[in-house]
Formats: C-alpha cells, sequence, structure tokens
C-alpha cells in the first residue's frame, strides 16, 4: 500500500472583528499558500478577504476563525472562515449601479465551488476551494 503524503496543517488564524481583520487574513493566506508551493495567491487573497469581510461586517461579534488546507483529492485549495453569526451569506444580484454588495457574486465566479456549513454548537464555516 502506497504511503499518502499529507501537508503539515497550520494553527488557524483567530481574529477580532474588526476592520483590520481582512488584511491579517491576507498576510496569513499568503504564507500559507508560500508553504503550500502555491505560484499565485491572488484569488485566494481575494476570497479571505471578502470571507473575512462579510463576517466582520455583517456578524460583528465573536471571533473570526481562518483555515486554509489542501484538498487531498483534487488540486484545489481550501478557504475555510468561521464566524459566530447565524446569518447566511447571500449573493447579490448583478446591479450595475450599486457601489457595493457583489463581492460574493465575485467571488463565486473566481473559485471552484463554495460554500456554508451551518455547525451544531452555532456558527458557521463559509469555505471556498480555488485552484492551487
Amino acid at each position: 500500500m502506497p504511503a499518502i503524503a499529507l501537508a503539515q496543517e497550520k494553527p488557524a488564524l483567530v481574529l477580532e472583528p474588526t476592520e483590520r481583520a481582512p488584511a491579517r487574513a491576507r498576510r496569513y493566506l499568503t504564507e500559507r499558500f508560500a508553504e503550500l508551493g502555491h505560484a499565485d495567491d491572488y484569488i485566494g487573497r481575494l476570497v479571505v478577504t471578502e470571507l473575512v469581510t462579510n463576517s466582520y461586517r455583517h456578524v460583528g461579534f465573536g471571533q473570526i476563525v481562518v483555515r486554509i488546507l489542501p484538498d487531498p483529492h483534487e488540486p484545489l485549495t481550501l478557504i475555510e472562515v468561521y464566524d459566530e453569526g447565524p446569518g447566511l451569506p447571500v449573493v447579490g444580484s448583478e446591479d450595475h449601479d450599486a457601489i457595493g454588495g457583489r463581492g460574493l457574486l465575485l467571488m463565486a465566479r473566481l473559485v471552484h465551488d463554495w460554500g456554508v456549513r451551518l455547525l451544531n454548537e452555532g456558527g458557521k464555516i463559509t469555505w471556498a476551494r480555488c485552484a492551487r
């Protein structure tokens, strides 16, 4: 039976819900993508910025937790953002006159897939898988 090499899991990044959280999450993602050997982190930075920004703006309480993991079955990287809020993210419409509210729409078009996992203990994990 062949051995399977798994990338070592790095501790999650725990953030307070402030305007500084997205920048810290981007730095964490950049470091993690480099550790995983990814040449380009542009889409990952957009994704983590959107998810963390939504957590601190729309939830506004509790900690935000970011994890970045390689998918062991496909050449994809999983970005997870946990928050304590009960509300689900909503993809806005393609309103060309709007000055905001289209971040999830943009993100959804850039990633392989994404979704939300509600947790029994409360809160949720919003996740997205990006190509490596």
